[in-house]
């Protein structure tokens, strides 16, 4: 379908808003009126505000206006999906159009142009990657897929290996600080939501890419209904012989969806998939080991409905299994480890509107355990290379209510918890949100919450020969206060947010200065204060447009002189900036820049010598891409690292340097 264009003087307006499922304002590509408020577009790394007063428009005499119905803008901001007039959160959006325009090859790539996020890789194109929020680790982030929480409880190392493709994807939705209400007590830090495509503007969709250092990849997916039914397959593949010596990689994975339709206010969803990775990990985990060598695979399932529409009933079933096998010395038996973790877990939430507001309460529990041979305890019969289990079980119950007054939305809620880890009783985690929007192009945000997390097994039990773990570890526990700000008019749209976190018992590996083995064990206390701002402009016809991110938190922590591995090496400052504009009709041009400087220390190691403590150095980064669109048809040239900086986001991990590819795309 070709996408209708306006001048500048032609406003579209939106008379009401129509009861649907899903809203549809990032598919309609026209600029929408509503109060004051012009170009409201959920855009990339925007803090798009899930809260919204009641529309009430009037007529204007300005020429050309239209009227339209629009389905209400819904988001996961809560346990269920609510529209953003119901919610008094914010939430970063990241957009089908942001993801086309970005020169990446995966969901870790594109999360690197984030500010607010800290995106620790130890391979190129999403091999290995620790995603963080706030200065998080990657296990206190929880990671979903279409709002089933796949957090990996053996490590965070492994929480980005979920069977997707680039091009599945519908946007991204990230809520920073603790969101235990929302997405359960892994989200200690925030939690990343990835929406797939449910309805693909294509039947076929194929995708190759080809570039520097032997890269391929390869992507294609189907789609079609059938009856009342909305399917979809997809395949990636995706392989490189490695920008240094042991980095070279082969991924593939494969992902089936299906909505299946019942009326037009209820629906069940069922997905599936499976991911493997093989990958070079050169001195991934310790630079005394540069020949380590990982073979990773998930298998994921579920089922979620949504029937009803003032009274809904959404139930969840979801189990996935990991497996890895991970070689200290490459096809050595010397240090390998194999590990099966698997994860079962089933929600059961209710929805309720009426006239004081929306209302969602349920509960869920949540399986977990893993087969080692080093991880857990010992098995009284060992079985294959297995040799050690160990499990544990998470009870959760919900309950949260979310009203309007006047020009106030207020939202409270708690979480109880119960795991068999603590095994002692209920634990409550409770959090309140209240929005004020003093006049129509600004908005005022309040946030109070308390969170927990479990330490994963590998925190519990990983004890190898760089490694001591602690088998008492606590759960962690965190308070945090967030204060934002929105203002935006026909120019621009600028977010400001301040936060206060307060940790206790934060878990995190350490060790003693000239000591080969990392120990895991909670700190006492962690405080962490910071700024978020960001700005979008849109520039000439609003085809082309400037955002700007910046992320700025100090952190203390007493670690009584040890080495943190975690906790202290966090990004300080972070400043992103992307330009899209065009060049030519069908040709045109998306800047990615980053700079981001890293506190904390790492032990360098040269030709397998220490060279003791050093700092890690500023670095910046620049990115093109060139696109270009004939008819069914897109090509694309991804520069990746403009100006060749050297740098590394972990310690003795160099990242790509300067790495050019070519692709080309066609929908059927």
């Amino acid at each position: 379908m070709k996408r209708k264009k306006f001048n500048d003087n032609r406003t579209v307006r939106f008379k009401r808003f129509v009861r649907k499922a899903y809203g549809a304002f990032n598919s309609m590509h026209k600029t929408v009126n509503i109060g004051v408020i012009t170009a409201c577009t959920l855009t990339f790394a925007h803090f798009t505000e899930t809260s919204a007063q009641t529309v009430s428009v009037q007529q204007t005499a300005e020429g050309g206006m239209t009227e339209k119905e629009l389905g209400e803008v819904t988001v996961t901001a809560s346990r269920t999906e609510t529209p953003l007039s119901r919610t008094a959160k914010i939430v970063t959006v990241i957009t089908r159009e942001d993801i086309a325009r970005a020169p990446v090859q995966s969901i870790q790539d594109l999360l690197v142009y984030a500010a607010s996020i800290d995106v620790i890789q130890r391979g190129g194109n999403g091999v290995q990657s620790d995603i963080s929020i706030r200065g998080g680790s990657a296990d206190q982030t929880a990671v979903l897929l279409n709002g089933v929480n796949l957090s990996n409880s053996h490590t965070g190392h492994y929480s980005f290996d979920i069977p997707i493709s680039l091009s599945d994807v519908e946007r991204i939705e990230i809520l920073h600080g603790p969101s235990a209400l929302i997405y359960g007590s892994s989200a200690f830090s925030g939690g990343i939501n990835i929406i797939t495509k449910k309805k693909v503007d294509s039947n076929i969709y194929a995708k190759v890419e080809a570039g520097m250092y032997n890269l391929l990849n390869a992507e294609v997916r189907g789609a079609g209904d059938v009856g009342k039914a909305s399917n979809s397959l997809s395949f990636g593949y995706q392989k490189s012989d490695g920008y240094i010596d042991n980095s070279d990689y082969g991924m593939y994975n494969a992902l089936w969806q299906t909505r299946l339709r019942i009326d037009e206010a209820s629906r069940i969803d069922f997905q599936a998939g499976y991911n493997n990775k093989m990958y070079g990990a050169n001195t991934f985990y310790s630079a005394s080991y540069p020949n380590q060598y990982e073979r990773v695979s998930e298998m994921i399932g579920s089922i979620s409905g949504l029937f009803g529409q003032k009274f809904r009933f959404i139930p969840q079933f979801y189990w996935s299994r990991h497996y890895d096998r991970f070689d200290l010395i490459k096809d050595s038996e010397q240090g390998r480890n194999y590990h099966r973790s698997d994860l079962y877990g089933t929600n059961l939430m209710f929805s309720y509107a009426s006239r004081i507001g929306a209302t969602h309460f349920g509960g869920e529990i949540r399986r977990e355990d893993i087969s080692s041979s080093n991880l857990g305890k010992p098995m009284a019969q060992p079985h294959d290379k297995y040799l050690k289990y160990d499990d544990r079980t998470q009870t959760n119950a919900v309950a949260e209510h979310t009203f309007s007054w006047r020009e106030f939305v207020f939202s409270a809620g708690v979480l109880a918890n119960y795991n068999t880890l603590q095994n002692d009783k209920f634990r409550f985690y409770p959090s309140a949100s209240v929005s004020y929007k003093p006049v129509n192009s600004t908005k005022i945000y309040a946030t109070w919450s308390r969170s927990s997390r479990l330490p994963t097994f590998t925190d519990l039990y990983y004890t190898t020969e760089t490694h001591n773990a602690n088998e008492v570890l606590q759960a962690e526990r965190s308070e945090s206060f967030d204060l934002a700000l929105n203002y935006k008019n026909r120019y621009f749209d600028f977010t400001l947010t301040g936060y206060m976190m307060n940790g206790r018992d934060m878990i995190d590996w350490v060790r003693e200065s000239g000591d080969n083995k990392w120990a895991s064990w909670n700190h006492t206390n962690v405080d962490k204060r910071g700024l978020e701002a960001q700005i979008r402009v849109p520039l000439f016809d609003n085809s082309s447009s400037l955002t700007v991110g910046y992320a700025r938190m100090y952190q203390d922590c007493d670690t009584k002189g040890l080495e943190s591995r975690y906790t202290l090496n966090y990004l300080r400052d972070k400043l992103t900036a992307q330009l899209n504009h065009k060049i030519l009709n069908n040709l045109s041009a998306s800047w990615h820049f980053r700079f981001q400087d890293r506190m904390g220390s790492y032990r360098r190691y040269e030709g397998g010598a220490d060279k003791g403590l050093e700092e890690y150095p500023a670095f910046s980064t620049l990115d093109l891409k060139l696109s270009y669109e004939y008819k069914k048809f897109s090509f694309k040239v991804d520069i990746n690292n403009l100006y060749d900086t050297y740098y590394y986001d972990i310690g003795n991990v160099p990242q790509p340097g300067f790495w050019l590819l070519c692709g080309v795309a066609v929908k059927l």
